[in-house]
């Protein structure tokens, strides 16, 4: 089936401050003044798609200095950190699966930030048991322990460039500055009144001194630069110790934060073994808990495997409706099993079990909607704001890594004079059994508040194997929608044999058991809209679900396309 969706190309242009040719050839082969969005391309050594052109760029020049896909995966996030900050950071946590070429092994690298020591079950519930919400998903106290940096130099043995080198573009983009698009310009309007009631120190980078940030101004942050710098000189100890971590432990003790300098000190990111399943055919790698991104990929798409969804059609009501109620039941599992695994003993292999996933669907009706109050996690015995990078290289190296700080510029606190955003993660717990979080995901005793625990995640950066050869790098930001948004491109690419620019530029759906909502963006056909209403679908539209970024491995090139709901690129060589 070939379905097309209008991608659009722009270029942005804009002279501020320094020439490029000042900037261009002392450590950044891009130039922050003039760039291009490209939404995709072909080619033959290389390729990075991510949120920001700019970092898709500095990916690429790595490599072409020699470095991998792990060398272009460590400085693209560093660069995100830096033009992408509402979301790209140094100050939250996220999740990297890969594949070495050499050996082809999958490996999973666990970055999540983790509950201060001083964290308490009900430390967001007031004297009468009421959740205080507030304070879970804004200022000081929703601060989580970062994991960033930590999984960065996790990263690095698998590299093969000094890591001064990968991490120098960033600096100079910080120092130096980058133009703001429209869209990053308003971003930073958006949330100014957030920033001044959220920080203690008199100047952050983020608020403009003059009024509000346009198209064309130059955002500079020399703070971060320094942070930056010393990271670059002492390493690990350069964030985690020293003046870097005295600056965070500052801040959180102005704010009454509980971040003590030994939660940063005691920070290590994991390597876990990847959660790994099969769909049509095809070899899927994702993460395991602490995400639960991995688990729903799988469950969803194992309980539609015996369904004929190709024949369906695409996006009919009926082809619709079967996903929505695989969503609807993982979600409900979700909620209950899913967790930390150093805390939660999740039952990742029974949750995917072909039996038990055809019983959970044993009650789907082709016709009906099943209200989610009449579903229930299954029997098994116990024993918006984020973002995601692909990158791959002609080895056959492959990196899906995403990385958040929660909600859109995270708690909204700058770590005083280190000048980054901090996260605000501790929403991801389940701050009382049944009471949902900001992206209305509700969980229990699994995901419940504890020291030094990682909260829950849906993060899902996904690779796709084919006759054991490398065929897709995926991943997205999007709260609880990322699992679903991963699948979305999957089954349009796997069942509808959709080119990868269409297959993430088609509008997405999405339905998570509780709210009873079925999320749907513009563009879904007038029919199949009032057949799953008629089903007993409560269904509302939404704004943009997803921002995915894709690489393919097809006849010997690199495609690569990233998402046209923001102002996401691609770049390579």
């Amino acid at each position: 089936m070939k379905v097309s969706f209008l991608l659009v190309i722009g270029t942005f242009f804009c002279f501020v401050g320094y020439t490029s040719a000042q900037i261009v050839g002392r450590g950044l082969e891009v130039d922050p003044y003039h760039y291009e969005i490209k939404r995709s391309g072909s080619f033959d050594n290389g390729t990075v798609a991510c949120a920001h052109p700019l970092a898709a760029e500095v990916g690429v020049a790595v490599m072409k200095k020699g470095g991998n896909a792990f060398d272009a995966a460590i400085a693209t996030q560093l660069a995100l950190a830096v033009v992408y900050p509402g979301a790209g950071n140094i100050g939250g946590g996220g999740f990297m699966t890969a594949r070495i070429a050499s050996g082809n092994k999958a490996i999973m690298l666990d970055f999540r930030e983790k509950a201060p020591s001083r964290a308490k079950r009900d430390m967001y519930l007031d004297k009468d048991g009421n959740p205080l919400l507030e304070k879970s998903q804004n200022g000081h106290l929703s601060v989580g322990v970062p994991g960033t940096v930590s999984g960065l130099f996790k990263t690095l043995p698998y590299a093969k460039l000094p890591f001064k080198d990968l991490i120098e573009p960033a600096i100079i983009l910080a120092e130096k500055g980058f133009v703001l698009s429209e869209r990053e310009a308003a971003g930073l309007n958006a949330d100014r009144a957030d920033f001044i009631k959220y920080n203690t120190v008199k100047h952050i980078a983020f608020v403009k001194d003059t009024g509000l940030w346009k198209a064309g101004d130059t955002l500079i942050q020399k703070d971060l630069a320094e942070t930056l710098k010393r990271i670059q000189n002492e390493g690990l100890k350069g964030f985690y110790e020293g003046k870097t971590a005295k600056y965070i432990v500052e801040e959180m003790k102005r704010g009454r934060g509980i971040v003590t300098l030994d939660d940063l000190k005691n920070y290590e990111a994991k390597e876990r073994i990847p959660l790994s399943f099969r769909y049509r055919g095809y070899d899927i790698i994702s993460t395991p808990p602490p995400s639960s991104g991995g688990l729903i990929l799988a469950q969803v798409l194992r309980m539609i495997e015996p369904f004929p969804v190709s024949d369906m059609g695409f996006h009919t009501a009926l082809s619709i409706h079967l996903i929505a109620e695989a969503e609807r039941r993982s979600f409900a599992d979700r909620a209950k099993f899913m967790g930390d695994p150093d805390f939660w003993k999740v039952p990742d292999s029974a949750l995917i079990n072909t039996r038990y996933l055809m019983q959970r669907m044993s009650d789907f009706n082709p016709d009906s909607a099943t209200p989610s109050k009449l579903i229930e996690a299954g029997n098994i015995p116990i024993s918006e704001q984020t973002t995601h990078i692909s990158i791959a290289d002609k080895e056959g190296n492959m990196v899906a890594i995403t990385t958040t700080l929660n909600n859109h510029f995270g708690s909204k606190t700058v770590a005083g004079q280190a000048g980054f955003i901090l996260n605000d993660e501790m929403d991801d717990f389940s701050v009382k059994p049944g009471v949902p979080n900001m992206y209305g995901a509700v969980g229990g005793e699994a995901n419940a508040i504890a020291p030094n625990k990682r909260m829950l995640s849906a993060m899902s950066p996904t690779l796709v194997m084919k006759d054991g050869h490398p065929f897709l790098v995926l991943g997205t930001p999007g709260g609880t929608t990322i699992p679903t948004s991963v699948i979305q491109s999957i089954v349009n690419i796997v069942d509808y044999n959709m080119d990868i620019e269409n297959a993430i530029a088609a509008p997405k759906f999405h339905h998570q058991w509780t709210p009873d909502i079925l999320y749907m963006e513009k563009g879904f056909g007038a029919n199949a809209v009032d057949s799953l209403r008629k089903m007993g679908y409560d269904i509302k539209e939404r704004g943009a679900i997803g921002r995915t970024e894709i690489v393919e491995f097809k006849k010997g090139k690199l495609l690569s396309a990233s998402d046209p709901r923001g102002d996401d690129s691609v770049a390579g060589y």
